[in-house]
């Protein structure tokens, strides 16, 4: 079968070739790639920038973003063949720290941890794979154009979930939430952000387009700028920041209304400094009970709670998303940098 592989920590190797058909062990199942999407952690590994192979091998399969369609299941399991299917990233280390003893691994304390194409672990951008039944989830019938995007979704499904966990460390009654970045999830985190009934503002660079008509298309309002300025006297509730600017981040920290929540779910390049008035940003956390955070990857309850929220969402939008699609022998080409919201691999039918 094809593959998409590459060396990590080196650039310029990422290519497609032929490996062995994966064999399910037991425990397993074989799924039949349909799709892989591509992010901005797939292009930094092909950059070369970082990625760790499996153990005693060069080259490894890339993709975390995995969907596909079950081929077999172990009896019992829960999984029938034809079942869509995507597969979790992350697997608990060895030894497991407490938070992965408890299933918590997308929180583990020691680093240990193993992700599928990323850390130590084939990924997903094949033909053909496996996926143990413990973190593997089934889908809807009705996300078989888009269950690609459930892994994003997953991301964001936990931040919501820590939001409104420090949330109820009070009265919890939010009304408005600003979302940093039109990308693919800053645009779900808006669209649960309106499954939770919020007033939902947005904002990105682009001045028109697609990102501001899915804004609108979800009931939210969409604001072009790269400042938070004009929210600074009717301060939201919740801000999700998305980009990982670092001028967005601080401005983010001082922008809520009191007892706010920001969480940080983008990352920010090293290397850049921003001049800042620590004492301000200081005074408005402690004098309004403000919280500020960071979120990364999910585990499989999160993955669960982003397949049933996209279930419930409207299928013409979430394909809007996906606003590029290509053949797996020129999966090069998902990876040059564009105006694209989200470009996916198609694997095979």
């Amino acid at each position: 079968m094809r593959a998409l592989t590459f060396v990590p920590c080196t650039e310029g190797t990422l290519g497609v070739e032929e490996v062995p058909d994966p064999r399910p062990g037991p425990g397993e199942l074989l799924v039949q790639g349909l799709a892989l999407g591509i992010c901005g952690t797939d292009r930094e590994l092909a950059a070369g920038e970082y990625g760790w192979p499996p153990p005693g091998r060069e080259r490894m399969t890339i993709g975390h973003e995995s969907f596909g369609r079950v081929l077999e299941a172990p009896d019992g399991s829960g999984f029938s063949p034809g079942d869509l299917v995507v597969g979790v990233v992350r697997r608990p280390d060895p030894e497991p720290c407490r938070a992965c003893a408890h299933g918590e691994f997308d929180m583990c304390r020691n680093g240990r941890y193993t992700e599928r194409g990323i850390k130590e672990l084939d990924g997903y951008g094949s033909e053909r794979w496996t996926v143990e039944t413990g973190y593997a989830v089934k889908l809807d019938p009705a996300l078989a154009s888009v269950g690609v995007l459930v892994e994003p979704a997953s991301v964001v499904a936990k931040a919501w979930e820590h939001i409104e966990h420090i949330g109820s460390r009070g009265w919890f009654e939010p009304r408005s939430l600003l979302v940093t970045g039109a990308g693919p999830i800053g645009l779900l985190a808006a669209l649960l952000g309106r499954q939770r009934g919020l007033e939902v503002h947005v904002l990105d660079r682009a001045d028109e387009g697609l990102k501001p008509e899915l804004v609108t298309a979800l009931g939210g309002t969409y604001h072009a700028g790269d400042s938070l300025e004009p929210f600074s006297k009717d301060r939201p509730d919740i801000i999700i920041e998305a980009t990982g600017a670092g001028s967005l981040v601080l401005e983010a920290m001082t922008t809520t209304a009191p007892a706010g929540i920001v969480c940080l779910a983008g990352l920010s390049p090293g290397g850049r400094t921003h001049r800042v008035d620590a004492g301000q940003i200081n005074r408005e956390i402690v004098l309004e009970n403000d919280v500020t955070f960071g979120t990364v990857n999910a585990n499989l309850r999160h993955f669960a709670a982003a397949a049933r929220a996209l279930a419930q969402a409207d299928s013409g939008w979430l394909e809007r998303l996906i606003t590029r699609r290509v053949p797996l022998e020129h999966a090069a080409d998902a990876f040059e940098r564009g105006d694209d919201v989200k470009v996916v691999i198609e694997l095979g039918a």
